[in-house]
């Protein structure tokens, strides 16, 4: 959420430049803006929103608040940037993300927020969606020479040639829709399509190994297989560091139902802890 201080239309005194990272200001036309923190909603939206779309198979690069110095006297920072955001500190300098995503919740500024987008589709940008919390859930489609669009739940967003896949509307309000999503962009960075393919082709191996050692758990065997995959391939992606203990437990879990929940937290968790308990980097 942003206000704008001042509401001059002349060109202000300030420059990018003189701002660092920390400072709680974007800039529009050299005019400073003072960012203020978001409520709990808020928060908790734009963390499922950033993690959908960076887990998205095409994405090289996404950002949250991420600083894009559009000229040397306008600074934004979208909620949620995708594409164009450098792994390096300091501004992101000359050029803009080609879909940003910002969440409007209560008090939010809309002659701020209608500036912000002109500034972000002037620089560059070729999609901003504005994600409603306010009132019933919908999202605004912004595109450079273009009329405003509305999406609804039960319909999905497009960005082709930024996201490989369709966003469904409802995954940016809804954590468990979110996660859903998510696991699937995740799968398909390593080559599946889904998780019901994971669980097919598990029990496909399960079945030819039951055939060969003459086991009649070859299929539980398989789906066994399939789910412990699954999980280290979530836990893999996200750059979690567990210990060797919990390597172990995964690995002779013989309870479907454990691994599922372990693959449903870690789909959605910040630590390792949070998965697997206190004892994440044990032994």
């Amino acid at each position: 959420m942003t206000r704008k201080l001042g509401g001059f239309n002349l060109p202000g005194p300030f420059r990018a430049d003189q701002l660092k990272p920390g400072d709680p200001y974007e800039l529009s036309g050299g005019h400073p803006i003072e960012c203020l923190p978001v409520g709990g909603r808020g928060s908790r939206a734009n963390l499922i929103g950033a993690t959908i779309l960076d887990s998205d198979p095409d994405v090289e690069s996404a950002g949250v608040d991420t600083g894009f110095a559009l000229t040397p006297d306008t600074l934004r920072a979208p909620d949620v940037a995708v594409g164009n955001v450098t792994d390096a500190p300091g501004w992101v300098k000359g050029t803009a993300p080609p879909l940003a995503v910002e969440y409007a919740d209560t008090g939010q500024d809309e002659a701020e927020l209608t500036a912000k987008i002109a500034d972000l589709l002037a620089a560059g940008t070729r999609l901003v969606w504005v994600v409603r919390l306010v009132g019933p859930h919908r999202v605004e489609i912004h595109a450079p020479e273009s009329a405003m669009r509305l999406a609804y739940p039960g319909e999905v967003l497009a960005a082709p040639g930024i996201l490989r896949n369709p966003v469904p509307v409802a995954a940016l309000f809804d954590r468990d829709a979110a996660h859903e999503v998510t696991l699937r962009n995740l799968l398909q960075r390593k080559g599946y399509r889904d998780l019901e393919q994971v669980r097919e082709d598990g029990k496909i191996e399960g079945k030819l190994e039951g055939k060969i050692e003459g086991r009649a758990e070859g299929r539980s065997e398989g789906e066994l297989a399939a789910l412990r995959d699954a999980l280290n391939l979530i836990l893999d992606q996200r750059a979690f560091s567990i210990g060797p203990g919990q390597h172990a437990a995964i690995r002779e879990c013989v309870d479907p139902d454990q691994l599922r929940r372990w693959l449903r937290l870690a789909i959605g968790a910040t630590s390792e802890s949070e998965i697997f308990g206190a004892s994440a980097n044990g032994a």
